[in-house]
């Protein structure tokens, strides 16, 4: 096996198992992010099929976005206290289990089991979510950006995946559409855990207190401050119009094939600036990269204004995913800035954990503005957490130029 070498500050492992980490942390980035995928594309349509109300369309999504939320914190302290390998297989377990409820949910036409494997399907992602950070584990300082991007750029294969997924077995069996798309989800989630399995990392040791800063110490620095509250809105407006994006497109009379081009094309967009992002951020600043994101973000959202044929809404997606990119790549890349190397499983979970708490209102929301007052005022609410984004970005800036 290759040397490990490790210092009581920063660890490193040796150059062969930082590339062999990074490979297969993309592979399953590219694998649980297909699994989102299937949930974000079929999940608004289920749901309105399922449902005993209109309103209710979208609360498996709502809920997958809860279920991100209720699960990072204990992710990230089982990983902290076993190690994250031992987060991975958990993680991959649920991913299994969505599938398999949600196949079963639609045999038994069960809305609220339905919501169950949704919520499952969320613990998963939670778990997936960690893997960004796993892979800066190990490599030097000035590397963990490039490090964060490049496994973040397996979300690339994950539209194209999960999107065919979709598109090649819907209509398996004709009697219970998308049973066999769920089936197919939870081998895909069994695959990644494999992947997973080899992934090296420092085990935590055992017995050993706590050594970092309080939670609250972190968490009140502006900087910490800034980068959450920018990932909270990238992600929030993503989310916000990507799990409305496929059923408008049914209400504007478009086919569900479309919906799912629709939602692969913008999850490509999602990742495949990663390529090139963590160069950009170590060149503009993560800060100057997340603001660019930001605005991106809003100029999407405006072109959902200028009409409701298909090509406005891949248009829409896309450039939605390339902002979404930049602005949460970017306010990852602050969280990094903020924490010490005994601190990051807290700080960087307990991020995650307010972002998707943030991003889990916004997304209950967004069925009932859609099935109420229709698309565009989805599209008026999304410039709301924007705006306070770049709010708390020009009243914290002068504190960002300084350190921790």
């Amino acid at each position: 096996m290759p040397k490990l070498s490790a210092t009581n500050i920063n660890e490193t492992f040796d150059s062969q198992v930082q590339k062999s980490n990074l490979w297969r942390l993309a592979l399953a980035q590219a694998l649980s992010g297909a699994n989102s995928v299937v949930l974000y594309a079929t999940g608004a349509v289920v749901g309105s099929t399922l449902a005993p109300t209109a309103i209710l369309a979208t609360l498996p999504i709502s809920i997958f976005v809860l279920g991100m939320a209720i699960c990072v914190l204990p992710a990230g302290e089982l990983a902290r206290q076993y190690g994250r390998q031992a987060s991975f297989m958990a993680g991959t377990g649920a991913g299994v289990l969505t599938g398999i409820l949600a196949a079963v949910s639609l045999y038994l036409d069960s809305f609220w089991l339905y919501s169950i494997s949704a919520l499952f399907g969320g613990a998963y992602a939670a778990v997936a979510l960690s893997f960004r950070f796993a892979a800066t584990d190990g490599v030097p300082v000035n590397k963990r950006a490039q490090a964060l991007s490049m496994v973040m750029a397996g979300g690339v294969a994950a539209g194209v995946i999960g999107s065919q997924l979709v598109t090649h077995t819907m209509h398996f069996w004709t009697d219970k559409m998308f049973a066999a798309t769920f089936i197919a989800q939870a081998i895909v989630a069994a695959i990644a855990g494999i992947i997973l399995f080899g992934v090296k990392s420092i085990k935590p040791p055992r017995h050993q207190p706590y050594s970092g800063r309080p939670l609250v110490k972190i968490a009140l620095q502006p900087r910490f401050i800034s980068a959450v509250i920018c990932g909270a809105a990238s992600y929030m407006v993503m989310n916000f119009l990507m799990t409305s994006a496929p059923l408008a497109m049914h209400m504007h009379g478009h086919s569900q094939e479309s919906a799912n081009l629709g939602v692969q094309w913008h999850v490509i967009a999602m990742y495949a600036p990663s390529f090139f992002t963590g160069r950009l951020i170590t060149r503009f600043g993560a800060a100057r990269i997340s603001i660019f994101g930001i605005m991106l973000t809003a100029i999407s959202a405006s072109i959902g204004f200028l009409g409701e044929g298909v090509y406005h809404f891949y248009a829409l997606l896309i450039l939605l995913g390339i902002g979404w990119n930049f602005g949460f790549l970017g306010a990852s890349a602050l969280v990094l800035e903020t924490q010490r190397s005994e601190e990051k499983n807290r700080a960087q979970s307990f991020s995650d954990f307010i972002v998707f708490g943030l991003v889990a209102i916004g997304s209950f929301s967004s069925g009932g503005l859609l099935s109420t007052y229709g698309w565009h005022t989805v599209l008026w609410a999304s410039f709301i957490p924007l705006l306070l984004a770049l709010v708390i970005l020009i009243v914290t800036k002068k504190y960002n130029r300084k350190g921790m």
